[in-house]
């Protein structure tokens, strides 16, 4: 019981850091004294450093034990949220960002082995359950961080490097947690099982859930960095451009809840292809009708949190062991945030050459295009490492 509440509020931090940036870009760019589009790099720092971080993971935990280099990522992930929040040099903001990035990444491919390791026989609904509160407290911070920010202290506003420090408020109650729970696991994999890391590179069911997991993250991170801006030109307030983006996040919450539900019978070896689809409605709806946004933003979300439930859920049921779902976390983390981290600068690009949205949701479109494809595939109930 003590961890899996350490687990699910170890989820809870690592989303707020990350969404909270999104609804702030004006303020940040008017501080920095550049575009909210070229401050699409900032979005894609997280992800570079999941990308180049990830695959240390499995080897960290290999010789520490997961115990202890969840514990040094999640004390990492602290520093990294008060650097960036630091006034002054405009490095802060770069730094702390990248250290927030690293430490994110250590703990994500580390907890999907912690489900299966200790969750076994409720993989899914303990990945459910983890992913929801992932995008529920993410949903929560691109809510408040602009209310946050616009509170009034000493006749100025309290701006948004305080805001973006609200977003480690949890933190703390993480690590207690997770300390408590030290001592009721293994603190160190036997030598023998640390050779799946060698073999996951080999195995083209782990690329197919890389790909999967990239395409996924590229579209989510594109939303949820660019859906402010959008709702803004579309004539909304700074305020509610911020909820607009909690609304998405808070049925990414819900999506997430579904897939157990998707998985069971027939269904489920369909249910990896079906849920990209549910997202292309909403894109394609937001460019035809975007009048309309709110209705797509739900949509979108429903589909996006499915998305990350079922990417989380394939580490583990594509793999027979934890060590193996250790492996596969870690090479398709990495692989698929490499592939993520184009996305925000990728959309901000064609939003600065074409002036306007169209371009970037039509990439957003080919990406789930994409997924969907990649989706018939990894539904196939089969396992890495087996050959």
């Amino acid at each position: 019981m003590l961890l899996a509440v350490a687990v699910l509020l170890i989820a809870l931090n690592l989303r707020p850091t990350i969404t909270g940036v999104g609804p702030l870009l004006s303020q940040i760019s008017a501080t920095l004294g550049t575009t909210e589009a070229a401050l699409g790099a900032l979005a894609a720092v997280p992800l570079i450093a999941f990308a180049v971080i990830s695959p240390l993971a499995h080897g960290l935990s290999a010789r520490f034990g997961i115990p202890r280099t969840v514990l040094w990522s999640l004390l990492l992930l602290g520093a990294g949220t008060v650097v960036r929040s630091l006034p002054g040099l405009v490095a802060n903001l770069w730094v702390g960002t990248a250290l927030i990035g690293a430490s994110i990444a250590i703990v994500n491919v580390l907890m999907p082995a912690v489900i299966k390791r200790d969750f076994a026989d409720r993989v899914p609904v303990m990945t459910a359950v983890f992913t929801a509160c992932l995008s529920g407290m993410g949903a929560v911070a691109s809510g408040i961080v602009v209310p946050i920010s616009l509170i009034p202290v000493g006749g100025e506003a309290l701006g948004w490097q305080a805001a973006l420090l609200w977003t480690g408020a949890l933190l703390p109650f993480a690590v207690v947690a997770w300390m408590l729970s030290m001592r009721r696991q293994p603190r160190h994999e036997k030598p023998a099982q640390r050779t799946a890391a060698v073999g996951i590179w080999r195995d083209g069911l782990a690329w197919q859930v890389l790909l999967y997991m990239g395409l996924q993250s590229m579209t989510f991170y594109m939303l949820v960095t660019w859906f402010a801006p959008i709702a803004q030109s579309l004539g909304r307030s700074e305020v509610v451009a911020g909820i607009d983006v909690m609304v998405y996040q808070l049925f990414c919450f819900g999506g997430s809840l579904v897939v157990p539900l998707l998985l069971r019978g027939r269904f489920g070896r369909y249910a990896a292809a079906c849920i990209p689809a549910l997202t292309l409605l909403g894109i394609l709806g937001l460019i035809v009708v975007p009048d309309l946004f709110t209705v797509w933003a739900i949509v979108c979300g429903i589909g996006c949190g499915a998305a990350l439930g079922m990417s989380l859920s394939l580490f583990s049921l594509r793999a027979r062991t934890h060590q193996a779902a250790s492996a596969l976390s870690g090479m398709a983390q990495s692989g698929g945030y490499l592939i993520a981290a184009a996305g925000p600068i990728l959309f901000g690009s064609l939003v600065t050459l074409s002036g306007g949205w169209l371009a970037s949701l039509i990439l957003v479109a080919f990406v789930l295009t994409g997924q969907l494809a990649v989706g018939l595939f990894v539904g196939r109930d089969r396992h890495v490492l087996d050959s």
